[in-house]
């Protein structure tokens, strides 16, 4: 039950995703040029996706378990550090030149772009290396 969970709420998540817009990198690109042509509707979609997530992780924060008996797992540590800062300019440095980030590439990964599955393909490719580097503590 909790694969078959899992598998609609990536499949809603991907439509939610494909729906929104944010899969277009023109689209995305648009919404990040504040000084030219700004599209602001994806400011909309994202505080929608605030907004609708909201009421669950206030519901979770209160839980030990998850609706399927899981154990609840939300992220504890509260204080910034240069790896989460480093991380999040290499996420959004990433998704201003390409327009696309892990999310909507993995939605769109079937349709055959062969953009996408390089983005994919590098995408994978830094996770092994941060995992090879978090394995020494490189990084």
């Amino acid at each position: 039950m909790r694969k078959l969970a899992s598998f609609a709420a990536g499949l809603l998540f991907g439509l939610g995703l494909l729906l929104s817009g944010m899969a277009n990198p023109a689209k995305v690109i648009g919404f990040l040029d504040l000084a030219g042509a700004w599209d602001p509707s994806l400011a909309l979609v994202m505080a929608g996706a605030i907004g609708t997530a909201l009421v669950p992780f206030t519901w979770a924060r209160k839980r030990d378990r998850s609706l399927l008996d899981a154990p609840m797992q939300l992220p504890s540590k509260r204080e910034l550090d240069g790896r989460l800062i480093g991380g999040s300019l290499l996420f959004g440095v990433g998704w201003g030149i390409a327009g696309i980030c892990p999310g909507p590439a993995v939605a769109v990964l079937l349709s055959g772009h062969w953009q996408v599955m390089l983005f994919v393909a590098a995408m994978l490719g830094g996770m092994l290396l941060f995992s090879a580097l978090e394995r020494r503590r490189i990084c």
